[in-house]
């Protein structure tokens, strides 16, 4: 073989070499910017997971104090007006039982905690429970007619359903 074909040959070798070389580097490539992406990707959902644990953290906390915001409401309701205006001292007390379940409430929204109060809206199987139906005349059937315990949420997640009564056709 003389030198000048052995010239010829060589540079065939290293276009071969060449390209493979170029299909690696363009495989690499990929396989870097998957790679980027991916951990992109898992930043958000990392951040977004962390957004979602900080916002949620009191949810159990604040199912705790759900029943205590619902003894005040009751004792609240178990006073008359004729008899608060009568009795100085129930007067006083239902204010100061008033004026912690405001400050509950207050405490409750800077949280973002909602209080559900569905009366006379339509039942959503989402948010509340419905513990039976009766016919009634003026409210359409699936329209909330009474509600027993209010449910609350936390940004979109329930804590609690809103307890309920529902309405139906009159037979």
């Amino acid at each position: 073989m003389s030198s000048e074909e052995e010239a010829i040959i060589e540079p065939e070798k290293d276009t071969v070499s060449s390209d493979h070389e170029s299909e690696e580097v363009a495989q690499l490539k990929d396989q870097l910017l998957r790679t980027m992406a991916e951990l992109e990707n898992l930043r958000k959902r990392t951040a977004r997971e962390t957004e979602e644990a900080h916002k949620y953290a009191i949810a159990g906390f604040c199912k705790g104090f759900l029943t205590v915001v619902d003894t005040l409401d009751r004792a609240l309701e178990s006073v008359p007006e004729d008899q608060r205006s009568e009795n100085a001292f129930l007067k006083t007390m239902c204010e100061g039982v008033d004026l912690t379940r405001k400050e509950f409430s207050k405490v409750f929204s800077q949280f973002d905690v909602e209080k559900i109060n569905p009366k006379d809206e339509p039942f959503d199987h989402n948010l509340h429970q419905a513990v039976s139906e009766v016919p009634h005349d003026t409210l359409s059937p699936g329209m909330v007619v009474d509600v027993l315990q209010a449910g609350y949420k936390i940004g979109d997640r329930l804590l609690r359903p809103a307890m309920v009564t529902v309405a139906k056709k009159k037979d």
